[in-house]
């Protein structure tokens, strides 16, 4: 275990240190995606609590004083993580963004969320910025099951489909992994468990990412929408034996929430989103992919 992994157990509630009352706030600065995850239905509103969903899109620009506003009321958060709705390498506002925090806030963690399409390309800049914690979502390390749960990639203007974009998606996402744990950053695979199609593949993910050098796992339930609404959520016992499986190769993290895009504060202890970002829609709107 790296030292960055220790620090981030005490000061990360997504690796573990909400036991020590730490928060976090999400700044919603990435609108578009890449990928076409076949559960994935991003929106702008303020009702759903998962991820994919703010409020608001802000600009780098307006994150730093969002960022002093939020401290304010909630001097608990350590982290600044950037996770959506879309993916954060698909534009440049997340790394413009961390450049901003690491020059005003340079106390606070850096995190950010990817679905890793990038990750490979963009390494050398991700880690002169110096982030300190990064979450890939690795759903499959066989494209035949990628298939099933992604559409289409959009893969530097091209669109690319079925196993063609699942082998481009999972080489870039474990090249990538590969470049950024050896840089010293601490890595996160987050793995969204489809029990009927990925339910079995999840030992083989785990092995995988834990030899490219990843930290931590965590495996996160399907809520069936979109394309995937009629497939079933994993039960308790599902995601236990998920997670027993996965814990042979690679540590296991275990108290995820689902959180928006826009979450504010101390998971399960206290929400500022509607203060910070002052939420006032109650209509969707779609994001684009590309």
């Amino acid at each position: 275990m790296n030292n960055s992994y220790k620090n981030l157990q005490n000061s990360h509630p997504c690796f573990g240190g909400n036991k020590n009352n730490v928060g976090r706030i999400h700044l919603p600065v990435s609108p578009g995606c890449n990928i076409a995850c076949r559960f994935c239905d991003r929106a702008i509103n303020d009702t759903d609590n998962r991820p994919g969903v703010t409020s608001k899109i802000i600009s780098p620009e307006e994150s730093i004083s969002i960022l002093e506003k939020a401290l304010k009321i909630c001097p608990e958060i350590t982290v600044a993580g950037i996770a959506g709705p879309g993916d954060t390498l698909a534009s440049d506002y997340a790394l413009e963004t961390f450049r901003r925090i690491k020059e005003r806030f340079p106390k606070l963690i850096k995190c950010m969320s990817t679905n890793g399409l990038l990750l490979y390309e963009r390494a050398d800049e991700i880690i002169e910025i110096g982030i300190d914690s990064l979450t890939v979502t690795v759903n499959a390390v066989d494209p035949k099951i990628e298939a099933q749960l992604n559409k289409y990639i959009i893969y530097h203007g091209r669109r690319y489909e079925d196993i063609e974009a699942a082998e481009i998606l999972i080489d870039n996402q474990l090249n990538g992994i590969k470049k950024i744990a050896a840089a010293g950053i601490t890595v996160k695979v987050n793995t969204v468990l489809v029990p009927e199609i990925n339910g079995n593949h999840i030992e083989e993910i785990a092995k995988a990412v834990s030899q490219a050098g990843a930290a931590i796992y965590n495996i996160i339930p399907l809520i069936p929408q979109y394309e995937l609404a009629d497939q079933k959520a994993p039960t308790c016992f599902q995601i236990d034996e998920a997670r027993t499986k996965a814990s042979k190769y690679i540590d296991v993290f275990r108290h995820c929430q689902h959180c928006r895009a826009d979450a504010v504060g101390v998971p399960g202890k206290s929400e500022y989103g509607e203060q910070i970002y002052q939420k006032r829609l109650n209509v969707k709107e779609t994001f684009s992919h590309g």
